[in-house]
Parts: structure tokens; sequence; C-alpha cells
């Protein structure tokens, strides 16, 4: 299934992209996308509902806003470093284990909001990534049992103030977890929609300029060592997303440097993902 939450921000109703790609409304089943939903089979309960309840279910204008397909997930954990080549292209050594880092939830908005430059940013830069969302909590899982947590997967765009991330003292975090800086959707493509999540193209577009361009095959650590080397130093709960890295072709590498100004408009895309856009806007205080 593809899951989908839509309506004004805050205000989101769950969804379903159906097998003609129209959006339907699933509001009637109850529950919204969060961990309740996902620590309680939720994508199978919901599967089985569906079967007998589809005709029933409005169809959602394509005017609709799309919100972000996963509600308020306890946290986002980003891995760094995950690309060989970007690792090459940012000048460093490909990581003995993964780099770990957090974002904050406040940064999770829809799949085509605008991106919002913050305030005293010159160098925000763009990251599309592959995320996995959990569906089963997990604490201390084996490699081998790693993917049975999987709910399904995500595209991300893990966008950061490279200024705030590398130039201002403490940890990565600062530069990370800005408001928009974690776009997802426009679906949640449940597990079984994906058969090799390690065999993806995914890529990235600045003002139709291809600017990343790889596939998951070149991850350093994948999925199952991600799930089971994080649940060795926390507990991932339903819903919690995981963020495997970007390849490279990010503006910190180029050279010289290239960062994002407003009216930019940022293209993304994972096989059997979807799509996505936002256009980078000013800061504008309240």
């Amino acid at each position: 299934m593809k899951l989908i939450r839509f309506g004004q921000a805050g205000q989101e109703r769950p969804g379903i992209l159906d097998e003609n790609g129209q959006r339907r409304d699933v509001s009637a089943f109850g529950e919204d996308y969060d961990e309740g939903f996902f620590g309680t089979d939720g994508p199978q309960r919901l599967s089985d509902w569906w079967a007998n309840a589809q005709s029933d279910c409005p169809v959602v204008p394509g005017s609709e806003r799309l919100g972000p397909p996963v509600h308020r997930p306890s946290k986002i954990v980003c891995v760094g470093l995950n690309y060989t080549q970007h690792a090459k292209e940012s000048g460093m050594e490909l990581p003995a284990e993964p780099v770990l880092f957090f974002k904050a939830t406040s940064a999770i908005c829809g799949p085509n909001d605008p991106l919002i430059i913050p305030k005293d940013s010159e160098k925000t830069d763009w990251e599309v990534e592959l995320a996995v969302v959990i569906g089963k909590r997990a604490s201390y899982v084996s490699e081998a049992d790693a993917m049975e947590h999987v709910a399904g997967y995500l595209l991300h765009n893990d966008y950061s103030e490279r200024a705030f991330q590398l130039e201002r003292s403490g940890q990565w975090v600062k530069g990370k977890s800005c408001d928009t800086f974690a776009p997802i959707g426009p679906f949640l493509a449940t597990a079984d929609e994906i058969s090799d999540p390690h065999q993806l193209l995914l890529w990235l577009k600045l003002n139709g300029e291809m600017m990343q361009d790889s596939n998951t095959s070149d991850l350093v650590f994948g999925i199952p060592y991600l799930i089971h080397y994080i649940s060795q130093y926390m507990t991932l709960m339903p819903g919690d997303i995981i963020s495997t890295g970007t390849p490279f072709g990010v503006g910190l590498g180029l050279n010289p440097p290239r960062y994002l100004k407003p009216g930019d408009e940022v293209t993304l895309g994972i096989d059997g993902l979807g799509e996505a856009t936002q256009i980078a806007q000013a800061y504008v205080p309240n």
C-alpha cells in the first residue's frame, strides 16, 4: 500500500493511493499513521479493512495539500557519510561504523511544502535520502531479524545548513533541525511495495539541473545493519524514521560550493517512492 496524509498543516487526515493512483480518504478507518498505528500491525489491519471498504472511501481532490505520511514519530535518526562517493566528495574517510545524528521532528513537513531558508543562513544545502519507517519496537535487534521491523519507506530531503552544522561548536543537529528541513513523502510505501531497497535509483535536481544521481547500492551500511546497529544504543519505536544518508552531489561538495537561495526549485525522487518539489523561500519573522 501507499499511505498518504492530506489536508492543511496540523489538520491532516489519513489516506491511501489506490491502484489507479487516486487519493482516497480512509478517515473512516479511525486511526492516524502514528506510533500506535504502526505498533499494532496497522498496515495489515488497514489492508484488510480496505479490501471491503474501498468503494465507500471518498476521492481526495488533487488540489489538496499532501502532508507528511507519518504523524509525529518519536525521533528521526540520520546516518552521515553513508555513500561511498559522498564521503569522497566531502574529503572524509569512509566511517568504520555508522555516523549517527538526530534531526528534530519539528523539522518535518509535507513533501511539497516550501523550504524556509533559516534566519542568518548562507549555506542551506540539499540531500536526497531513502528513509526507513520502523513498524515494530526494536531494541538489541540482530541483523538477521532487522527487516522484520520495517514498516515501509519514504523519500526524504535532509536539508542542512552547513555553517550551523560544521562551523559552529557542538553537534550537527543545529544544522539539521530548522523548520521545514525534513520534507517527507509524497507517500509511505509499505515494505511489500519495495522488493529491494538496496537497488533504488535516487536523484535530485536544482532548477532543472541534475545535482544528485545515484543508487542505494552505493550505501556503505545497508538497512539491516543500520537497524541492528542503532538498536544497540536506543530503542526504535514504531513510526520512527531512519534516514540512510545522501549520495554525492550536494552543494557543499561542489567547487566552488553552491547553496540555496530564495526562488530556487528543488525536485527529487526515488524509484517506487514518488517525487517531491520544494520552492525555497526567505525566512520572514512572525
